[in-house]
């Protein structure tokens, strides 16, 4: 047998076994596989951006035009989604300041909200609120008017945003004529709870205010209605009665308050 000499030999791949070494993609092969990664996933931003680089420079203007586009949109809907996010985290910082009562510093964060997500609802609420507790009435306007337009079916929405109105409306406060507004604004929101009793409060000294009986008297008896074991509707209808000199109204309601807690109470007893 002959001696072999170490380290003279050299290793042939054999057959099946994958090269040490790939061998880079043409531009054409890239391409190829590009568009078969992307007719399964549509989606895979990176790969649609490279797609479009590679029709570029291939001369295929028509084809890159397109990709570049759709490159576009997916990185706009991105960065919508990451503006949202972030907004949130900045309402979240401008609740703790809030909560410190760093009022200055919360309003700035839910401003900064606001600045990458116009429709982030906890922003505009918290801002608007922030701004009527410093009796800064037409800046809180601002915000819950902003706020209805995107929440225009929450009572809380509204309810806020007729205080601002009945505080405008104030000769001490601002020149505006805002009564009128509030009274919608209350009506807003018994619309959507009607079990929202300050509402009913607010709207019927408005009424009567406006010297509005028979609004007074209806909204109570609504309030009534939607509120049948609530003592405190039965004494503000049984007041709004009076005042309008419906006395005979008023003795029949204050029966029938006297009568239903007297019959709950006996029946609570006998349990």
């Amino acid at each position: 047998m002959e001696e072999q000499s170490a380290g003279s030999q050299t290793m042939e791949a054999q057959p099946g076994e994958a090269p040490t070494e790939e061998r880079a993609l043409t531009v054409d092969e890239e391409i190829a596989e590009l568009e078969k990664l992307l007719g399964e996933e549509p989606d895979d931003f990176q790969a649609r951006c490279r797609l479009g680089e590679l029709y570029f420079n291939k001369g295929r203007m028509d084809e890159a035009l397109s990709e570049v586009k759709k490159s576009i949109e997916m990185a706009e809907g991105l960065r919508v989604e990451m503006d949202r996010s972030l907004a949130m985290y900045y309402s979240n910082l401008g609740t703790i300041y809030g909560t410190k009562g760093m009022l200055d510093d919360a309003i700035a964060q839910f401003k900064r909200a606001l600045e990458l997500n116009a429709y982030d609802v906890l922003a505009l609420f918290n801002v608007g609120r922030l701004h009527n507790d410093r009796a800064e009435y037409l800046e809180a306007k601002e915000y819950f008017e902003r706020l209805i337009e995107i929440s225009s079916e929450d009572p809380i929405a509204w309810y806020n945003l007729a205080g601002v109105y009945e505080k405008l409306d104030d000769p001490q406060v601002s020149d505006f004529n805002t009564l009128d507004m509030a009274m919608q604004a209350y009506m807003k929101v018994l619309e959507f709870d009607p079990n929202h009793l300050e509402s009913s409060f607010k709207l019927m000294e408005i009424a009567l205010n406006l010297k509005k009986p028979d609004m007074a008297v209806k909204v109570m008896e609504d309030a009534v209605e939607s509120n049948p074991d609530e003592p405190l509707a039965y004494y503000n209808l049984i007041n709004t009665y009076e005042k309008c000199k419906m006395f005979d109204q008023a003795e029949e309601t204050r029966n029938r308050l006297k009568e239903r807690f007297s019959k709950r109470s006996r029946e609570t007893a006998k349990k």
